[in-house]
């Protein structure tokens, strides 16, 4: 299908969005922001602006904000999230805030779980942690953790800190952390306890473990060609996870991180993703330690992101709100729906740019998915398949007042 595609500074008018609604759309929305930033700019002023995307995305009406944790490498600074979470519920009123993930075998179960129910009860209850066991390799190389077990290490300490949540009281010994009739001395905030999900991959060990505890899932490759391909397997293996520890899954908990940038048209979106695409390439080759010969030029960089994808990041979606919603459908099509949309923050362009896509989508991506504009519509279309009879009443009933009224 094919849409007039508005340009250059021109509104988007509802007639180049799409009408059709397809099934299985996400009806909640949010941003992952790890976060990303270039290493040539004061990373006080960084923080900063993204503890304010926080506030614009609230007053936006996005559901959620997830916030990473990283410890090297430059590029993403947030050591963290509960510390920037205490701050940005301070500024915020309605988003919900979740760990994007913390990194489970860089905590000692206890203090993790006291944390987070500390910061659940001084949000009144809008906080959510997300697990997984560490992205970055040099993260655990300096904490002297082999890479190889921080998947073991993540199924251990995840393990105990459900149990410490339910309100157990847990006594266990691994070769890296000990609970002595350890407990929780508060509750989460709301009685059905505090939301956890799991950060899933290529591999089906996210699932697995999301499964295991029936909590939610949480994809963080969905825009990479081969993470989508295998969407499919792992919520096949999710749900026969579930199954066997007696849990039911629900494709409302299951959230998909894509990058996306909107603009007024095509061109103004493809030219504002170049502002720090770059940025981006050379975070990939520090990480790989290869140089990538289609990062040498910004719009070269944009058209390799667009087709065949970044390591890491995998195929963003840059163009109109109609782009968007085609890219979200298709999601929904390979995935057979899911129910959290989250666009990965990355700079993707300027920071005014930037805001403004997050506008576009909360303004005409949102409503399309969670159909908030079709009762108006439905209303509108009435209105004009009877407007003969309404205006020949209206007409009678004018008519009628300057006779009542003539002298």
């Amino acid at each position: 299908m094919s849409y007039v595609r508005p340009t250059r500074g021109v509104r988007v008018q509802p007639s180049d969005l799409p009408q059709r609604q397809g099934p299985g759309l996400p009806t909640r929305f949010g941003a992952f922001i790890a976060p990303y930033h270039g290493i040539d700019e004061s990373p006080s002023l960084q923080l900063r602006q993204d503890l304010d995307l926080v506030g614009r995305l609230d007053a936006l009406g996005f559901d959620e904000a997830w916030i990473g944790e990283h410890h090297s490498a430059g590029y993403e600074t947030i050591a963290s999230p509960e510390v920037f979470i205490a701050a940005a519920a301070e500024h915020t009123r309605h988003i919900r805030l979740g760990t994007g993930v913390n990194s489970l075998p860089y905590h000692h179960p206890l203090m993790l779980a006291d944390r987070l129910v500390q910061l659940d009860h001084q949000t009144r209850g809008r906080v959510m942690l997300g697990a997984g066991p560490g992205q970055l390799a040099s993260d655990a190389v300096m904490m002297g953790i082999d890479p190889l077990r921080q998947r073991t290490m993540m199924a251990e300490a995840l393990d105990a800190i459900v149990r410490l949540l339910r309100g157990e009281t847990v006594t266990e010994k691994t070769d890296w952390y000990e609970l002595a009739e350890a407990r929780l001395q508060m509750g989460p905030y709301r009685p059905e306890g505090l939301e956890l999900a799991v950060a899933s991959t290529v591999s089906p060990s996210g699932a697995v473990q999301a499964g295991r505890h029936g909590i939610g899932l949480l994809s963080l490759t969905a825009a990479d060609p081969s993470g989508r391909a295998g969407l499919t397997a792992n919520w096949a293996t999710y749900e026969k996870t579930c199954a066997s520890h007696g849990h039911t899954p629900d494709r409302a908990k299951w959230r998909l991180v894509v990058p996306m940038h909107l603009s007024e048209s095509r061109e103004q979106a493809r030219e504002e993703a170049e502002y720090g695409v770059l940025h981006m390439v050379r975070y990939l080759e520090g990480l790989s330690g290869i140089p990538l010969p289609w990062g040498r030029t910004a719009a070269g960089a944009v058209e390799r992101w667009t087709t065949e994808g970044f390591p890491i990041f995998g195929i963003a979606t840059i163009g109109t709100p109609a782009d968007v919603i085609d890219r979200i459908e298709a999601l929904a099509q390979d995935s057979g729906g899911f129910g959290t949309l989250l666009l990965l923050d990355l700079p993707t362009a300027a920071p005014a740019a930037k805001l403004r896509s997050y506008d576009l989508f909360a303004r005409h991506v949102v409503p399309h998915c969670t159909g908030a504009a079709r009762r108006r519509a439905a209303s509108m279309e009435w209105a004009q398949a009877n407007s003969d009879r309404l205006v020949g009443a209206m007409r009678t009933a004018v008519e009628a007042a300057f006779h009542d009224n003539t002298p």
